[in-house]
């Protein structure tokens, strides 16, 4: 079977791959583009541990098809720090103890991150709402929303000054 040659946006910088035609943008991001990041849990869209955000929308790269991906703009975790510096989700998710064996948190980060994108002053329901397609089965979930509507608060005061 002959593969697919993908261009895509990933962290703003531009890629090329060449694709199965059954091969998931999970697969893709992981083996061709080295992006470790995103993980499999479950691999039927379920735990949200292969979260990225497609066009500014979260999706299980689990679900995606990799040749789906052409001409997209994927943000995954590895784009979240900029410049040496941890994205305010990465650092209140340290503070906060939102983390422990840490295989849900890329997805955990990548979905609060689509959520804060459309929503800058979430309340504890919405946050909870959003992320409940995001399993962990180590911290709990207070820790992650404490964490999630910390950063929120930290990034709308970043917006103001």
């Amino acid at each position: 079977m002959s593969k697919i040659h993908v261009t895509t946006t990933v962290n703003g910088d531009p890629v090329e791959f060449l694709a199965s035609p059954g091969a998931t943008l999970m697969d893709a991001l992981r083996d061709d583009l080295n992006l470790t990041g995103t993980k499999e849990g479950c691999g039927s869209g379920d735990c949200g541990a292969c979260s990225v955000i497609v066009d500014g929308r979260v999706v299980c790269s689990c679900l995606m098809l990799a040749p789906e991906a052409e001409g997209r703009r994927i943000e995954t975790v590895e784009g979240l720090a900029q410049g040496g510096h941890l994205h305010p989700l990465q650092q209140k998710f340290l503070e906060h103890a939102a983390l422990q064996c840490g295989f849900c948190t890329p997805g955990l980060l990548m979905a609060s991150k689509a959520l804060l994108d459309a929503n800058p002053d979430p309340t504890e329901t919405e946050a909870r709402y959003w992320l409940a397609g995001n399993l962990c089965r180590c911290t709990g979930y207070d820790k992650i929303i404490r964490a999630v509507l910390d950063a929120a608060a930290e990034l709308r005061q970043e917006r103001a000054a």
